[in-house]
């Protein structure tokens, strides 16, 4: 297995082996070992397996769960790193997502999906922007949230679904994204 160009060999930990024949299953990779240490998704038979992100990323992500969870109305709840279960077997892990209140199982259903958000990182950067994007579109999740953490200030970016496409509604400015949509709610991404 190709490790992302971004990964760290820490050689305490053994290397990750997923030997498999043929193509995966979602009920094989539920029953995966957890993994604290890398994101394993699955889309058609296939697994995306990327590293957790750095200490930056996983500030961001900790800052727009945190904004939208404290935003968010009675019926929905944002959470960090839920697996959601896509048509055909699929299963995507976005690094947040605000769903409705109720769920306590280990596969989120989409239908249950009313944002996801993925900050980019080297190595999940292609595939949150094409794959995952036309993922949850086809699936019929309302938002998809970027937050872009290249440059100097972070670029968040909400999109929403009009029809089978996203298009933009709200891009940060400065420091902050303020929405209006699915919620009220302003997020600092400041580091």
């Amino acid at each position: 297995m190709a490790l992302p160009a971004d990964y760290e060999r820490h050689f305490d930990h053994p290397a990750p082996s997923f030997h498999h024949d043929g193509p995966w299953t979602l009920e094989e990779v539920l029953a995966l070992p957890d993994d604290r240490s890398q994101r394993v998704e699955l889309v058609d038979g296939a697994l995306l397996v990327s590293p957790l992100g750095t200490a930056r990323h996983q500030r961001l992500v900790w800052r727009v769960c945190s904004a939208l969870a404290a935003a968010c109305p009675p019926a929905l709840e944002a959470l960090p790193g839920l697996n959601v279960g896509l048509s055909g077997g699929r299963m995507l892990i976005p690094d947040v997502t605000v769903n409705h209140v109720g769920f306590d199982g280990l596969l989120l259903p989409v239908d249950d999906l009313v944002l996801a958000a993925e900050v980019l990182s080297p190595s999940t950067r292609l595939q949150d922007l094409t794959l995952k994007k036309r993922l949850y579109a086809e699936a019929g999740v309302p938002f998809y949230l970027v937050v872009d953490p290249k440059g100097a200030e972070p670029v968040a970016t909400l999109h929403e679904l009009d029809g089978i496409e996203y298009v933009e509604i709200a891009r940060s400015e400065g420091r902050f994204l303020k929405l209006e949509r699915p919620f009220p709610v302003t997020i600092e991404l400041s580091l």
